[in-house]
């Protein structure tokens, strides 16, 4: 059976992989970025699925621009059975680099982004008694890391808001599900100037997410191993021997 997915973030990347394998499986989309409208790319599929995408516009860090983007997507259908948030914003900072607008930026994308569209969203699928809600939340939660604060830290307080909120989702026939993955090349990855391990191509990560959401009931979905592991372990460490540890990544 067909279902209805909304994905937020899906103009290039993770997001635009995964709106290609829903629609290889026929399943009813409806595709969120700012400006995707003007997509060459979307206009493309939708040349090839014009009865199964649907377009509409959104600005995450806009409260008006995302309460109107719930109403449009819940108005094509009046159902949505997964919603997938992949906004994401990334600017690696040094303290010399410090700036407080991409602080604030990274904040509005990565974290109140994604409270403004539970705000607008969950009383629906309350209403409709079910729903699936996904977040693309990053590896980066499990530890602040050199560089990486100003996104690590919000992605952190979305694992954060997730958890605390699930039980009472729970309830409500609403499953929730965060994706924390390592690095995967793509316009916010070409920014780092490190050697990432266990770099995978976009296509590879979106067919993990897409499996993950497809069958697993787990709370978090996550990849790669070798490098999940080792994050996690590193939070689980003393702060003296993962001080130790980060410092030598400088």
């Amino acid at each position: 059976m067909a279902k209805i997915v909304w994905i937020i973030g899906g103009s290039s990347g993770i997001g635009l992989e995964l709106l290609q394998i829903y629609l290889s499986k026929h399943d009813k989309v409806i595709c969120s970025s700012r400006n995707l409208s003007l997509s060459s790319k979307i206009k493309e599929l939708q040349n090839s699925y014009p009865n199964n995408l649907h377009i509409v516009d959104i600005d995450v860090t806009d409260t008006t621009s995302v309460k109107e983007a719930v109403t449009k997507a819940w108005g094509i259908y009046f159902q949505i059975d997964l919603c997938i948030y992949n906004a994401g914003a990334y600017e690696p900072m040094s303290l010399k680099e410090w700036s407080l607008q991409k602080f604030q930026s990274m904040n509005e994308v990565n974290y109140l982004g994604a409270v403004r569209l539970l705000t607008e969203l969950v009383p629906l699928l309350q209403e409709q008694k079910k729903g699936h809600i996904a977040f693309n939340a990053s590896i980066a939660s499990y530890f602040g890391l050199p560089y990486g604060g100003g996104y690590s830290a919000p992605k952190a307080a979305l694992l954060n808001l997730c958890e605390s909120i699930y039980p009472e989702l729970k309830n409500y026939n609403i499953k929730l599900q965060v994706i924390n993955h390592g690095f995967v090349k793509t316009r916010l990855t070409d920014k780092n100037n490190f050697d990432m391990p266990q770099l995978l191509e976009p296509s590879d990560a979106a067919q993990k997410i897409y499996e993950g959401l497809q069958s697993s009931n787990k709370f978090e979905i996550k990849f790669p191993r070798g490098l999940t592991s080792f994050l996690f372990f590193l939070r689980l460490l003393p702060y003296k021997i993962a001080f130790y540890l980060t410092t030598k990544a400088l």
